[in-house]
């Protein structure tokens, strides 16, 4: 495991699992929603961001957290190991919720309310972009290591295996820092 991706819907725990997999792994960590967003909310270019993505896969490790649809392909191309979070919707929409009001270590502003627009790109994740996540990691599952946690819980238990030391419980709030 020295090339990771982070995949699911909003919400569904994977910047918080792929914090706590760096903090075990020491793996450097790239978040595409720190890359793409600016503090005005604005975001950088496409070439830009394209341009950042080469930038990283030219380094031997690494951990990328996040969906943006467009790249997933060319990611699951460089990774080695993939983690997939495919849990249910009302779930999703809880987890976003729940760090509403909370600095975030892959946003350069504070959520205070859950958008229409974040809430129905949770509700449709599982039409619109999970299929096609499938149908990409059957593609290209040979030579990877592909997890798929159907729950928060297995994913603590994952981590949890890799290092016995960890402990869900102590790093649970690591997006309020």
């Amino acid at each position: 495991m020295k090339k990771v991706i982070v995949l699911g819907c909003p919400g569904s725990g994977k910047t918080t699992f792929a914090e706590k997999l760096h903090r075990i792994t020491h793996l450097p960590l790239y978040h595409l929603d720190a890359i793409w967003h600016k503090p005005d909310k604005s975001h950088i270019s496409r070439e830009d961001f394209d341009a950042r993505m080469a930038d990283i896969f030219t380094t031997s490790e690494w951990i990328i957290d996040g969906n943006y649809n467009r790249t997933i392909e060319l990611r699951l191309q460089q990774c080695d190991t993939v983690f997939l979070f495919d849990l249910p919707t009302h779930l999703c929409i809880q987890g976003a919720t729940e760090r509403l009001g909370r600095g975030r270590y892959d946003l350069p502003w504070i959520e205070k309310e859950l958008t229409a627009e974040l809430k129905s790109a949770i509700e449709e994740f599982p039409r619109s972009s999970l299929p096609r996540i499938y149908e990409l990691l059957e593609r290209y599952k040979e030579g990877r290591r592909v997890t798929v946690f159907r729950s928060r819980e297995a994913a603590d238990d994952y981590l949890q295996a890799l290092d016995p030391h960890f402990s869900a419980d102590s790093s649970a709030d690591l997006a309020g820092r």
